[in-house]
């Protein structure tokens, strides 16, 4: 069963003094599978080490797309080894890219399972959890900094038949604070 969540990576701009306030910069993605906090937190947990050691954050829509990357590459393992009928023809990467290669698999994980999504659009609806992963607005090549997040509680916000463009301002958080915390406190607990 699905446990379908939405993850809005965000970044808080500086605006120069002669314009009113900051902007904001965001990026959403639609999780399908594996959207309880347990399973996000130590993805996000494992991306920020990733981007870290490399020095390769840069902002919500890079780190949007990688952990839309990391997600789906975790998943093409199911598919190279094993069962004939779901086993690709793959001796390397780009073998990956050759539709008669995959043909013979019925909608696999690896090319479904996520979202690139518009923010103004709110949610689908049928999400369980909502989660806001807020970035540092160091520059990249400053010391890496701590990520903080926001977690719902378990469908604690408008689904179908609310505003699901406001879910995310209307959305009960269970857990606000450093990622390091979220991991202590939230995977604790049972799931």
């Amino acid at each position: 069963m699905s446990t379908r969540s939405q993850l809005r990576f965000v970044q808080r701009v500086e605006q120069p003094s002669e314009t009113d306030g900051d902007d904001e910069r965001i990026a959403q993605v639609y999780r399908h599978s594996d959207g309880y906090p347990a399973s996000v937190l130590r993805d996000l947990a494992q991306l920020k080490e990733l981007l870290d050691a490399t020095r390769a954050e840069r902002g919500p829509a890079y780190t949007a797309a990688t952990f839309v990357f990391l997600d789906k590459l975790s998943t093409v393992g199911f598919y190279l080894d094993g069962d004939p009928e779901r086993t690709i023809d793959a001796a390397q990467p780009a073998d990956l890219l050759e539709p008669s290669n995959i043909e013979h698999l019925d909608q696999p994980l690896f090319l479904l399972g996520h979202g690139v999504e518009n923010p103004a659009d709110g949610i689908h609806g049928d999400e369980e959890y909502l989660y806001v992963v807020e970035l540092p607005t160091t520059n990249a090549f400053d010391e890496p900094a701590e990520w903080t997040v926001k977690v719902s509680g378990h469908s604690a916000f408008p689904r179908w038949d609310g505003p699901t463009d406001e879910a995310f301002e209307q959305a009960t958080w269970q857990f606000e604070g450093a990622l390091t915390v979220a991991l202590d406190d939230l995977l604790a607990e049972p799931v």
